[in-house]
């Protein structure tokens, strides 16, 4: 009897490593996630188009430079992007931290600090997706996918109930100061990786670098937005973070202001979702295997309309936390089932040389719609009301559930190496 893709894994030190250092930083993420959006409105006293001002700030680095950032991933080592965007991220939120400690912090200021941190993760995002195929042969990708996103998940369950209790128990400057922690954990452990990475092919002299920029960013989108499969996928994710972030910019803000709810429940309401995607990510192999990625990808994209919509149920008294954790239960449920799938199809029937670019294409364009998303939340839920706001994005959401559904990715039916045919 063959050993099982998941005891295979283990052998693989510097997957084990990464993966540690993976869950360590995303740990410490959602701890910040949280307590970033609690300190704006209860430290700083931010409304809703401040606290869109923030998130903005966070992801307009990935429309500004997300795609050169791609061109960067495919001609240096990807390691070193690791650890030292890692180790960055750690000195920022530490001084963010301090700042709002020894009261000097202002929205300003963290927006402008978000910002160089966001730069940093755009790198570190295209890096780690380009990075993991060199560290686990191509055969195990799904289950090393699944268990990054299982590690995600359960991430996202523990990191807001921790912030929950941190903000509470200390303040949410202490919470901001963990993420830092974790980020110096993830540079120290991801530097100790020695399993050998190739040396990318790099131009000739720096002149010839500068003209290739533009033809490799061209290569780059081409790759993505040509391909029969990757040009749905990727239109629908597109759309997805465009709807998600509205109806996430305001999602703790509607949950503290208008359902009442204290920090640790806001806390239980996200980490929720943690633990529904750790369930989906669980089992995405075995739904892809069975039904075929393509249509596990498919259903699992019309879970985010129908576990938002549920949010429209909610109203403040005993009942408020129901509606906000089924919702988010159901939302993570799809997230975890889908996700794992979707970016092993794009890694696999990506060449090597250009998944740097791939994943920085769809990454830049996916997150970098959020810094669109964030500050049209604001505006709608000033204007309009927080649940018309969140009515909105529920909209947007659907929108890309149907453009995935009517699309040739329905027809996928496993992950292929680059050149193999992936559909029936």
């Amino acid at each position: 009897m063959s050993e099982p893709p998941s005891s295979r894994l283990l052998g693989h030190r510097g997957f084990v490593l990464f993966w540690v250092a993976d869950g360590v930083s995303n740990l410490g993420t959602f701890v910040s996630g949280l307590a970033v959006q609690l300190l704006l409105i209860e430290t700083l006293g931010a409304d809703q188009q401040e606290v869109g001002l923030v998130r903005s700030a966070q992801w307009l680095p990935y429309l500004l430079f997300g795609l050169l950032a791609g061109v960067l991933v495919d001609r240096v080592r990807r390691k070193p992007l690791l650890v030292g965007a890692d180790a960055l991220s750690a000195v920022l939120f530490g001084g963010v931290g301090v700042l709002a400690l020894t009261g000097h912090l202002s929205v300003g200021l963290l927006a402008a600090v978000v910002f160089v941190v966001g730069s940093a993760s755009m790198v570190s995002s295209a890096a780690n997706q380009s990075y993991l195929p060199s560290l686990v042969p191509a055969p195990l990708l799904p289950v090393a996918n699944a268990r990054l996103h299982q590690t995600y998940t359960a991430a996202q369950s523990v990191g807001p109930l921790v912030a929950g209790l941190l903000v509470r128990a200390l303040s949410a400057p202490v919470a901001v100061l963990v993420d830092a922690l974790s980020y110096a954990v993830s540079a120290v452990v991801v530097a100790g990786i020695r399993d050998g990475e190739r040396e990318p092919d790099r131009p000739a002299s720096p002149s010839a670098s500068r003209r290739q920029v533009l033809a490799e960013l061209r290569e780059g989108a081409a790759w993505v937005y040509r391909h029969e499969t990757l040009r749905p996928y990727a239109i629908s994710l597109h759309t997805w973070f465009l709807g998600n972030g509205l109806v996430g910019t305001l999602l703790v803000f509607f949950a503290t202001t208008e359902l009442g709810l204290g920090p640790v429940a806001v806390g239980l309401v996200l980490a929720v979702a943690g633990v529904s995607g750790v369930v989906g990510a669980g089992l995405a192999p075995r739904l892809g295997d069975r039904f075929g990625v393509g249509p596990v990808m498919v259903a699992s994209q019309w879970l985010s309309p129908i576990g938002f919509a549920l949010l429209l149920l909610a109203q403040p008294g005993p009942s408020a936390l129901l509606w906000p954790v089924v919702a988010n239960l159901v939302v993570g449920l799809g997230m975890g089932a889908g996700d794992p799938l979707g970016l092993s199809h794009r890694t696999t029937v990506t060449p090597d040389r250009l998944r740097g670019r791939m994943n920085a294409t769809i990454r830049s364009f996916n997150w970098g719609t959020l810094a669109v998303a964030a500050p049209l939340a604001g505006w709608l839920a000033t204007s309009f009301g927080n649940r018309s706001a969140i009515a909105a994005g529920i909209v947007v959401l659907a929108v890309s559930a149907v453009v995935l559904t009517a699309s040739p990715v329905r027809r996928v039916r496993t992950t292929a190496a680059p050149g193999e045919h992936t559909e029936q």
